[in-house]
């Protein structure tokens, strides 16, 4: 098979608003190194990690929702997830599903013609374990906002499934940070979850990814899709912040919150756990500066737990569940490449549920 030596790609040229990606039709085929695979993308999904990156909004200078991070001005040594700046020109997009179309050395040639999800998380191949010692694809490498990418061999994982494309290619970075949280939760078949934000790509994730352990679901979500979070599995669904929680919420007993939210509705949420719950969090969509009362915290014998940065075992298991059908996907909408912008504008207003992919 020949290949192109240039293609389509949305590329980062720094921190800043909408205008700061530029669509290139020249931009060079990369070629895989040894260790790597080059894959042709058929889909890549959108999430919170692309708007966070392109507006800065990791900075700690930043202390608004995500979707307002560029009225203020992010700190220059701490704009990315972790804590520290990427190189631009930069090709985000984490969620690809595509195919290797060559290798680099030291990788079997047979994998050429797999058909692959990736797995987020760029890992020391010395120690796998360590997790200081990560990068996210799209943010610390290029990533699958284009017609090709490249990516460590061991992070392209073979899917076997009829799901299209843009189906598979919701799953990668939602539904691992949903199982993450999950797992450091502890969730089992005992407990019941509350999931604010459960429209969203990660809220979605988490209802089927509870719903699988056993565990019964409480989401929150706008009324207006209260019927799409209900196709998900949630047990029951109630409005996005209710005026009384603790009365919406009735005889239920809360033991963990799944959040991704954030925000002012945060400290009500907190209330609403039982002794000994557990609060899993990977996101602050509606801002990441809360109030805490640390009597509720102590006094309860509560547990807080981050999840960022997944275990070995998660995307293994995501595979695994796919291809079982455990878990399906929830594709609001697709978009063509050139249109990213609009995509994210779309992604950015919150009005649909589940995922939002971009076709090259």
């Amino acid at each position: 098979m020949t290949l192109p030596t240039t293609m389509n790609a949305m590329v980062l040229t720094g921190h800043g608003d909408l205008d700061a990606y530029e669509w290139r039709t020249d931009w060079p085929v990369p070629t895989p190194d040894a260790g790597q695979v080059l894959v042709r993308v058929g889909a890549c999904g959108m999430n919170n990690t692309d708007v966070n990156t392109r507006a800065g909004w990791y900075s700690k200078a930043v202390t608004g929702a995500t979707d307002t991070a560029t009225d203020e001005t992010p700190d220059g040594d701490d704009p990315s997830w972790g804590g520290a700046p990427i190189t631009f020109p930069r090709i985000q997009g984490a969620d690809v599903c595509g195919t290797i179309v060559a290798v680099g050395e030291g990788v079997d040639m047979a994998r050429i013609g797999e058909r692959i999800i990736t797995d987020c998380w760029i890992r020391d191949p010395d120690d796998l374990q360590d997790k200081n010692k990560t990068g996210y694809f799209g943010s610390e490498m290029d990533g699958g906002f284009a017609q090709f990418t490249v990516m460590p061999a061991r992070n392209a994982l073979a899917v076997n499934s009829s799901l299209s494309d843009a189906e598979l290619a919701t799953f990668s970075c939602s539904y691992s940070t949903a199982e993450g949280m999950l797992e450091r939760a502890n969730v089992t078949a005992a407990d019941t979850v509350l999931v604010p934000g459960a429209s969203g790509g990660v809220g979605g994730a988490v209802i089927q990814l509870a719903k699988r352990r056993g565990a019964r679901v409480i989401a929150l979500a706008s009324e207006a899709k209260h019927a799409d979070v209900a196709a998900l599995g949630a047990d029951l669904v109630l409005p996005r912040a209710p005026d009384n929680l603790r009365a919406a919420l009735g005889d239920e007993k809360i033991t963990v919150l799944a959040d991704v939210v954030g925000g002012d509705f945060w400290p009500t949420l907190v209330d609403m756990l039982e002794r000994g719950g557990r609060l899993t969090t990977s996101g602050a969509i509606a801002g990441p500066m809360v109030e805490l009362d640390l009597r509720t915290l102590y006094l309860r014998d509560l547990t807080f737990t981050g999840s960022t940065v997944i275990d070995l075992s998660v995307m293994p298991n995501l595979i695994r569940y796919i291809e079982a059908g455990d878990i399906r996907p929830s594709l609001a909408a697709s978009y063509p490449l050139a249109d990213l912008k609009d995509a994210q504008s779309a992604f950015i207003d919150k009005k649909h549920t589940g995922n939002i992919v971009v076709l090259p």
